[in-house]
């Protein structure tokens, strides 16, 4: 089990300015973390304007905070960037993308990013692993469409809620939630047959691993991970509202067992070196 801040990987390497200037991009997870998949903190300028085409990648973007838009350069379909977006481009996906105010992104990457890479001239990013299959075209959904849909669920015994906006039917190597969990309720987790990370949006909490006893302050721009080996206690002191990520994909009708366990879902990542 381990942590990151932003606050922490400011100015290092992990850190890239992108997109002429308007975008910075902090890469929390890279593909020697061992998880199968990146993730970075994506913070865009208002008149950010690029077009991307992320030809070996599918790249999976929660709109945290901010305005703007996002086109299909094929079909020209576009998208409004709002709170509670989600949209997923791949490698058929020539898309532009436009803030109109700052924007705050949560972007995972499948396969996993190295963690140095900058735009070539037509957007895209080096190869970096085999490329999920995922969908023909770029799609996106909201929190708000999904929970009238149903798919808001009760987890960790009843210590929060879920909702599973990618699964393992979405094809593009991650499954990715918008979880909420209540001021003063706790729970006791233990993901034997998966690798998870947790960014932490809003709120306040404590996150312990029961194994070693090291805890860590849950806030906003703090990331933790947890594997097979990290039997974890979680406690919101706020509201908490954090973007939970799993490899293996869930199908997404999974509930935590008596163990906080999530019953396998497929090939368990090997996680960082001497996890």
């Amino acid at each position: 089990m381990f942590a990151r801040t932003l606050k922490e990987l400011t100015g290092t390497p992990r850190q890239k300015v992108l997109c002429e200037g308007k975008t910075v991009s902090t890469r929390m997870l890279a593909k020697d973390d061992g998880l199968g998949f990146s993730l970075s903190d994506v913070r865009l300028a208002p008149g950010m304007d690029f077009t991307l085409w992320y030809k070996h990648h599918w790249e999976a973007n929660y709109i945290v905070a901010g305005a703007g838009t996002v086109t299909d350069l094929d079909d020209g379909r576009t998208w409004r960037l709002e709170p509670g977006l989600l949209y997923v481009a791949g490698p058929r996906d020539r898309h532009r993308m436009v803030a109109s105010g700052d924007c705050h992104i949560v972007s995972v990457f499948c396969p996993a990013l190295s963690g140095e890479e900058e735009h070539d001239a037509d957007g895209s990013y080096p190869t970096t692993g085999p490329v999920p299959a995922g969908q023909p075209k770029m799609f996106a959904k909201s929190v708000t469409e999904l929970s009238d849909a149903g798919r808001l669920l009760s987890a960790a015994a009843d210590s929060a809620t879920t909702l599973r906006m990618l699964t393992q039917e979405d094809d593009v190597g991650i499954t990715l939630s918008d979880v909420h969990m209540p001021a003063g309720n706790s729970n006791t987790l233990w993901y034997k047959h998966h690798w998870e990370a947790n960014v932490v949006l809003s709120g306040r909490g404590r996150v312990e691993d029961l194994t070693t006893g090291e805890s860590w302050v849950m806030e906003p721009g703090m990331m933790y991970c947890v594997g097979p080996k990290d039997r974890h206690a979680m406690h919101a002191e706020e509201d908490l509202h954090l973007i939970s990520v799993f490899n293996p994909p869930l199908r997404g009708d999974e509930i935590h067992d008596a163990e906080g366990t999530l019953a396998a879902s497929g090939p368990v990542p090997p996680g960082p070196k001497g996890s």
